[in-house]
């Protein structure tokens, strides 16, 4: 059997924990996920991993002759109309739940008052100046077991973007090999969302459990409305995935990357969100840089790339970092899809 190797750090083994309860807080610590023929030695775990990574690493290289596209805003591509009608339904039946920061606050003001190197919307000699209130930031990225299909884990995606917060997402498609079966591991439930953060050692089920931790100990301590709506929160955001029809649901044969892939972009995006279904289906785990509306992480992109637009996605594994859903969707599948 091949050898499929992937470095989470889901933080620590946890025991079953009822639904209804918070999993006990435990040092964190970090594991390696290997799925072999064989068994190795404690031993020559170490030295096998790190052999197998750079093997890996070696055969992982972008599509022949390419080249990232040039960013260009507010533009479909041709055949793309319909992918993105669909996943902007969400929008209608969300009310655009994801699509801001905390605190949200906009105003137009003359462009001379945002200096020229600083990320903002612009038209008629005016731009906008948005601000957010955002609270304490994690130190390092909530782990969260999910895939993009599922309502409940939608309603934690939605939050994520509302706290402005980064997330190491590891995908758990229906027959996915790798942290499906990792996740009933750790957690002793077939159940999503799974959420670990390696901050507090604390691990969860249960999506509204999850949400009322997040805005407690990163944000201000309040759920937003449309997240505190019970049966109809989960209805709507179950109505919202229509346009899309199970995408991002079932798994893809793939390669599974040595490091996590890392996307900038947020949950009320519906660029973002065809991109997110590919990195599901494929099981590739990714880091979000969340940067909903009043993100400062906005200004980050900017000066990282010179240009803001998401979905941004870059691959450590073979350098490639670009701009284009449409784009994206074709080299993560020419890259890691198993031909």
């Amino acid at each position: 059997m091949a050898t499929r190797v992937a470095y989470i750090s889901p933080s620590s083994l946890f025991c079953s924990v009822p639904s209804n309860q918070k999993a006990p807080r435990r040092r964190p610590i970090s594991i390696a996920i290997r799925a072999t023929s064989e068994t190795p030695t404690s031993s020559s775990t170490s030295t096998a991993t790190a052999k197998d990574d750079k093997k890996l690493e070696a055969t992982l290289t972008p599509p022949p002759n390419f080249k990232p596209p040039k960013p260009q805003p507010f533009t479909v591509k041709p055949g793309k109309t319909l992918d993105i009608l669909g996943a902007s339904l969400a929008l209608l039946f969300r009310l655009g739940t994801g699509v801001f920061v905390s605190g949200y606050s906009a105003s137009f003001v003359s462009k001379d008052e945002i200096p020229p190197d600083q990320y903002a919307l612009g038209a008629a000699g005016y731009k906008v100046k948005e601000t957010s209130k955002l609270g304490p930031r994690p130190e390092k990225p909530i782990e969260i077991y999910e895939f993009e299909s599922c309502p409940f884990c939608r309603k934690v995606r939605e939050i994520v973007a509302v706290l402005d917060i980064d997330v190491l997402f590891y995908p758990c498609p229906k027959d996915g090999p790798t942290f499906r079966p990792k996740a009933i591991q750790l957690g002793g439930k077939r159940q999503f969302p799974y959420m670990v953060d390696p901050n507090t050692g604390t691990a969860m089920y249960e999506s509204d459990d999850i949400i009322k931790y997040l805005v407690g100990k990163y944000g201000d301590g309040n759920v937003p409305l449309m997240l505190s709506l019970g049966l109809f929160t989960t209805l709507t955001a179950g109505f919202a995935m229509i346009g899309r029809a199970g995408k991002g649901s079932s798994y893809t044969p793939s390669r599974l990357p040595p490091k996590p892939l890392e996307i900038w972009s947020y949950e009320g995006s519906p660029f973002c969100k065809i991109v997110r279904e590919t990195l599901v289906e494929l099981e590739l785990p990714h880091i979000q840089r969340s940067c909903a509306r009043g993100s400062p992480k906005r200004q980050t992109l900017y000066e990282k790339a010179g240009h803001f637009q998401v979905p941004y996605l870059e691959d450590p594994n073979t350098g490639v970092q670009m701009f284009e859903s449409a784009d994206i969707v074709e080299y993560l599948r020419a890259t890691y899809a198993l031909q």
